[in-house]
């Protein structure tokens, strides 16, 4: 559910092969018409796979050195002047040293993982202990490096990846002000969509999905709430994995809410997010939720995807998530089709009945451990930060109105701001009644019910156009029961809306990504909906 809609209500893709019929592909013809002027575009490792890119080091075809400067000058082309899609807040520094560094492990025999010099991207509330700034898009925080990196940053390096630097997002992870627009950030400016420009990226992990969709790097890490993965990752067409809650550590990721917060995957596609999760799955003492994954998390989820992952598995539709548009809704028809068609056995109606009653609770604990949580965050960052609570957050905002807030305010702030402890009973009550709502009574009595292996529903319509002055236009979407639950989900590409890329959701109970996996894998396998986008700048 997007935030400002419950502010108001109250509550390894292999290539295509010609002539096979759409009973085998699954693909309906015409659905990639292309409209107006583009970009042409022959980046010469234009959506490579991280397998593809492993391949290519191996070979000696390409050293990883030769990859950052690829990446990095397409960034300059197209993200810095160009389309200017901004999707790339700050360039690490240090990425060619890096860059040489694992080339020459390498030579010397030493590969440390399938990351072993790929280059992604990571968004910009995510800690980096270097040269870059972790700022969650504000200018408050705009002052010196983070004092350690994150858990999954050292994660990251252990595996060998590169980080080429920093995508822009929407600022405070989009918790600042009921009109936002996503993607803005007060240090970044504004993300635009690469498939029409005038278009919106979603968020709040905007530049990650702009930044993999437009092929800045091979894959990026978002974070999210409700909605912050997968929302961006529909919308420009790649897939994004929300882990459960416990999976990926969150320390060192500026918060929003511990009972909902996880960073996750967003990549082209599906065996790349699938690297990446388990890769940076682990028990970190300083974020006690991940003590829940021992024996369930695991090391290697390539191993769960099959191309035949449909064949007999009992897969229920969410209509409830329906309606909110006929195309998207026709989409997600073919794709239920597709389904079907791969061996699967469709419960047609699987509705989510709480899934109404769950979004003013949900609401009241964003708002709660909103405060508490960035409080206790802020009073840890480096002594050169000036602003060390949300009551301080507040006042330079005001101070510095020009430079943050030239379109929207800071209402949930000044919301947050005036609630009381973690043991209030208002909020106590709230986190209850959200996690019964989404959990035991919501997605698990929904899978018990039918015997299901998954619930599938529309990630959410197509881009909007972006307005400052009014605001996200967001008209539906399905995030809101794994996000409140703390039960993972996977968006991947279903086909286009006049040229804008609309996601479909696989859902599932606690730790169920091994199966949610499998099944997005057949599904893009069966579909190949991913198109590169042409950077139009308006819809013609």
């Amino acid at each position: 559910m997007n935030r400002r809609v419950f502010i108001k209500g109250g509550a390894i893709a292999g290539a295509a092969v010609a002539g096979i019929p759409w009973l085998q592909s699954c693909r309906p013809a015409g659905h990639e018409k292309s409209q107006g002027e583009f970009i042409t575009d022959d980046f010469e490792i234009k959506e490579e796979s991280i397998l593809q890119m492993q391949q290519y080091l191996e070979t000696g075809n390409y050293t990883s050195e030769k990859l950052v400067e690829l990446y990095l000058a397409r960034i300059q082309k197209l993200d810095k002047s160009g389309p200017v899609l901004n999707s790339v807040i700050e360039i690490n520094p240090e990425a060619f040293e890096i860059a040489r560094q694992l080339d020459q492990e390498r030579k010397s025999g030493k590969v440390r993982s399938p990351l072993h010099g790929i280059p992604v991207m990571i968004k910009d509330n995510i800690e980096t202990a270097d040269r870059m700034l972790t700022t969650a898009g504000s200018l408050a925080l705009a002052s010196s490096p983070a004092l350690q990196d994150a858990f999954i940053v050292k994660k990251l390096r252990e595996a060998g990846a590169i980080i080429l630097g920093k995508t822009n997002l929407s600022e405070w992870a989009n918790f600042r002000s009921t009109h936002s627009s996503s993607g803005w950030s007060g240090r970044g400016g504004q993300t635009r969509n690469p498939y029409i420009t005038d278009r919106n990226p979603c968020g709040s992990s905007s530049g990650s999905g702009v930044a993999v969709s437009a092929n800045f790097c091979a894959a990026a890490i978002g974070t999210e709430t409700d909605g912050s993965i997968v929302c961006p990752s529909s919308i420009n067409g790649v897939v994004g994995i929300k882990p459960t809650l416990g999976l990926w550590s969150r320390s060192g990721i500026v918060p929003i809410a511990h009972s909902q917060d996880t960073a996750g995957p967003m990549a082209r596609t599906v065996s790349d997010a699938a690297v990446i999760l388990g890769l940076l799955a682990g028990v970190d003492p300083d974020d006690m939720s991940t003590s829940e994954s021992t024996g369930k998390k695991q090391s290697d989820y390539t191993r769960y995807l099959d191309v035949n992952g449909l064949s007999g598995a009992r897969i229920g539709v969410a209509r409830n998530f329906f309606g909110f548009s006929a195309q998207v809704d026709q989409l997600m028809e073919d794709a239920i089709l597709c389904m079907s068609n791969k061996g699967a056995e469709i419960i047609d109606p699987a509705n989510i009945l709480t899934s109404g009653e769950m979004g003013a609770h949900e609401w009241e604990v964003l708002l709660y451990e909103f405060k508490a949580d960035l409080n206790l965050y802020l009073s840890k960052t480096p002594p050169g930060n000036k602003t060390r609570t949300l009551g301080e957050l507040i006042a330079f905002n005001e101070q510095n109105r020009d430079r943050e807030m030239p379109w929207f305010g800071q209402e949930i702030f000044i919301m947050a701001e005036e609630k009381g402890p973690l043991t209030d009973k208002v909020y106590l009550d709230a986190l209850e009644n959200m996690k019964r709502l989404a959990g035991k009574e919501g997605i698990d009595a929904t899978l018990q019910q039918s015997g299901l292996d998954a619930i599938i529903a529309p990630t959410g319509g197509p881009a909007w156009t972006t307005d400052w002055i009014n605001g996200d236009h967001f008209i539906g979407g399905s995030s809101t029961p794994a996000a409140c639950a703390g039960y993972p989900a996977i968006t991947v590409p279903a086909g286009f809306v006049h040229g804008l890329p609309v996601g479909i959701t696989f859902m599932g109970s606690a730790w169920s990504e091994p199966t949610l996996l499998k099944l997005a894998f057949a599904f893009e396998q069966a579909t190949l909906y991913r198109k590169a986008p042409e950077f139009r700048t308006t819809l013609t």
